[in-house]
């Protein structure tokens, strides 16, 4: 890790560590949102990580989006970092449009998801339907795409002229139904969407910030079994010292290893965006992670691992979400298996053989 990389994610970890306790987790469920928190991330100009300076961002590049988030994934952090800067902010200084001073969502084109832009600049028209957008009713803008007679665009959505329907996550995180009814639009909000911009992209940013979340929670999940097993005492020893929690214990660190490997690859590989081949593999293993780190973790710990006020349950609930969140594992692992299959036998092995990284 670099220099640079290694002082974002301290400075970090000590502003989720003040700000970002299982107490205040627990407290913000009720609305799925700490004010505070992201009060101060914007303030130390976290949120846009990754999105050029002079677009306004904070700078940098994916791995260090993602070393942030996975310092997120941590903490439980309940804000939508990745929303902003990797998804969202991406795509707004990739069409060279404003970054609004508040949170920013995405809507990522669900089955289901109705967009149309209607009128031409000085007239532009929103009809739009997205279901579950993360935080969107807690957003300033959501960014959505858009096609006109042919041509793509990137939107800047406000959500102050869209109507929210509720929901949430396992974790209690919103995930919000959003309306817009022949919403004006501003010229300022809209702007055709250059190469590369596209909903597929999109999605890959989603799924390897989802993979980096896992990667940080999955890292705290092995700390605190660790711990709670060496303090726990049956029959007058710890219960660390009994074979079958021991077996726990190792197949936990395993699966936060594999999992911090993979999405840390996947992010170093961006150069300077993610790749299907990486994201695939990062996604896959992730999620995969997070099921049996999880069994393993609460079959450690008991009852109490069921438990609101402890931070297993509270990184349980997000591991058991994120993994099924721009594609399961399920999803990334036909889609990876369909295009090696396309691609014929002489490309398997360069494919297996070229996971190649640089900090």
């Amino acid at each position: 890790m670099s220099d640079e990389r290694t002082l974002l994610t301290e400075v970090a970890a000590g502003l989720f560590r003040d700000l970002c306790t299982p107490e205040d987790v627990v407290a913000a469920e009720a609305t799925g949102w700490s004010e505070p928190l992201w009060r101060a991330l914007t303030e130390a100009h976290f949120p846009y990580v990754s999105v050029p300076e002079t677009a306004g961002g904070s700078g940098g590049d994916v791995a260090d989006a993602c070393a942030l988030l996975s310092v997120a994934g941590r903490y439980a952090a309940p804000v939508p970092l990745a929303e902003a800067g990797l998804l969202g902010g991406w795509a707004l200084a990739a069409a060279g449009l404003p970054l609004p001073a508040g949170p920013v969502s995405v809507g990522v084109g669900r089955p289901r998801d109705v967009v149309e832009l209607t009128g031409s600049p000085g007239s532009w028209r929103l009809t739009a339907r997205l279901h579950r957008v993360p935080w969107g009713r807690r957003s300033t803008r959501v960014v959505v795409l858009a096609a006109v007679g042919g041509e793509r665009y990137v939107v800047s959505a406000p959500t102050s002229s869209a109507q929210a329907t509720p929901g949430r996550n396992l974790a209690a995180e919103p995930r919000d139904t959003l309306s817009w009814n022949g919403a004006a639009v501003s010229d300022d909000s809209v702007a055709p969407a250059p190469p590369g911009v596209d909903a597929d992209q999109l999605r890959l940013r989603g799924a390897l910030g989802r993979a980096a979340l896992i990667s940080g929670a999955l890292a705290r999940v092995a700390e605190l079994t660790v711990r709670y097993t060496d303090e726990r005492h049956q029959f007058g020893r710890p219960i660390s010292r009994f074979q079958a929690v021991q077996a726990h214990l190792v197949h936990i660190a395993e699966e936060a290893q594999l999992a911090g490997m993979a999405s840390t690859v996947a992010a170093l590989n961006a150069a300077p965006d993610p790749s299907f081949f990486d994201v695939a593999a990062a996604k896959t293993v992730a999620g995969e992670a997070a099921t049996g780190a999880a069994a393993a973790a609460h079959q450690a710990h008991g009852a109490i691992g069921m438990t609101k006020e402890y931070e297993l349950g509270q990184l349980s609930r997000r591991l058991w979400s994120w993994r099924d969140e721009f594609g399961s594992e399920r999803y990334w692992s036909r889609e990876l298996g369909r295009r090696l299959a396309e691609a014929g036998a002489d490309e398997l092995w360069p494919r297996i053989s070229t996971g190649l990284v640089s900090a």
